[in-house]
């Protein structure tokens, strides 16, 4: 905490955030960076690791025997259709993982968000920078992802550039959710219900295969997920077959941004400043 205090004060705010937002977010964020670079960083690095595995058990080895894949009306090559499910995916798992665990930790054990709260810091300050941690972890996979995908000839169209800022607008989604129910968890093992829901949402968000597979009320179930918004998104991007469902996709994410974002704050404030 004695980081925090050396940074230079804000400005104060005025107006509706009065309160719950000192524009002192980069002190939160300037302290994770710290903690990551001493502590965390070979954690940070090798969760970048599992999908790159799925791409190459199942994208070079079974997509060996399948071929191509029809999206849009376009046969792709199978590597080339679920490379960008698993770059969505990665930048799911970084996002989802530093707003659980992580916030999980800091706010039940190490009481930080206590003693930051009880400097000039507001919640948002808190909400914020915490979020934005997530993003730098979601941005550091994304773009190691997008490195091994495009040595291996996978990115089939100059669009794929686009899809680490689709990466990070997907982190920033999902962190802004994961933060906000983490305010609600007691123990460790509640962390398992995040785990019990991503794993289905990661095996059926047509990640490894068209959702036309499924039922039609099995797809209006699957479409209404976050991770399938953003598969299709990033599948999009770099595939150049880029549709006009992509605003429908940001839209989604810019609503679940906002409402995280206003869970988190609210609970924080709930949670610290009574």
């Amino acid at each position: 905490m004695s980081e925090l205090l050396l940074e230079a004060p804000a400005p104060k705010v005025r107006g509706p955030l009065r309160g719950i937002y000192a524009g002192n977010t980069r002190s939160v964020v300037a302290r994770g960076l710290r903690v990551i670079a001493r502590n965390n960083w070979l954690i940070v690095v090798t969760g970048f690791f599992e999908p790159v595995f799925y791409l190459l058990s199942m994208g070079i080895g079974l997509g060996a025997l399948i071929g191509g894949v029809q999206f849009y009306g376009t046969e792709v090559p199978y590597a080339a259709y679920i490379a960008p499910a698993l770059m969505a995916v990665s930048a799911m798992n970084g996002a989802v993982y530093d707003s659980t665990m992580n916030v999980f930790f800091k706010m039940n054990f190490a009481k930080l968000y206590q003693q930051m709260l009880s400097t000039s810091l507001g919640p948002l300050d808190v909400a914020l920078g915490e979020i934005l941690l997530a993003l730098f972890r979601g941005l550091l996979y994304a773009c190691g992802f997008m490195l091994v995908t495009t040595l291996m000839g996978l990115n089939l169209a100059w669009t794929a550039v686009l899809a680490i800022p689709a990466a990070l607008v997907i982190a920033f989604g999902f962190a802004s959710f994961g933060m906000a129910i983490t305010s609600y968890m007691k123990t460790f093992q509640h962390l398992d219900y995040v785990y019990i829901v991503m794993m289905p949402m990661f095996l059926l968000s047509a990640t490894f295969f068209p959702i036309e597979v499924y039922p039609q009320g099995v797809q209006w179930i699957i479409q209404a997920l976050p991770l399938w918004h953003g598969v299709d998104m990033i599948r999009q991007l770099t595939t150049g077959l880029v549709q006009p469902s992509i605003l429908l996709h940001l839209l989604y994410f810019a609503v679940m941004v906002v409402l995280g974002l206003w869970f988190t704050t609210t609970r924080l404030r709930a949670l610290f400043l009574r």
